[in-house]
């Protein structure tokens, strides 16, 4: 095996198993409990956590260091959190990106 052909493959690295759980738990709690001073109301926050968290599930179902009995468990979680976001992006207001990048006091066209 050629140690320079690692360097030579485009496929990017992998999150860590446990990194990318410990994360998805830490939004789950957010999720949950939304932190009241952020520049986005309730809803809003949770419609994005949730939709982070659908991915995050995403990568942890098939993720090779995730043994068979947990990537069960995350399958299921990944349907069910598929739904709560899809509930949440119904009732959260629709986000206005161009408001969040216009500089303050700048005109939004």
């Amino acid at each position: 095996m050629n140690p320079s052909a690692d360097f030579d493959d485009d496929t990017p690295p992998r999150p860590c198993a446990g990194g990318l759980l410990a994360g998805t738990l830490a939004l789950m709690t957010c999720w949950a409990a939304p932190e009241p001073g952020a520049k986005v109301d309730a809803l809003e926050q949770r419609s994005l956590i949730a939709r982070k968290v659908v991915s995050n599930l995403f990568f942890l179902r098939d993720h090779p260091d995730v043994g068979p009995g947990l990537q069960q468990v995350v399958g299921r979680l990944h349907q069910r959190w598929i739904l709560i976001a899809q509930d949440a992006a119904i009732t959260a207001p629709p986000l206005d990106l161009a408001a969040e990048a216009a500089p303050a006091g700048a005109a939004v066209h």
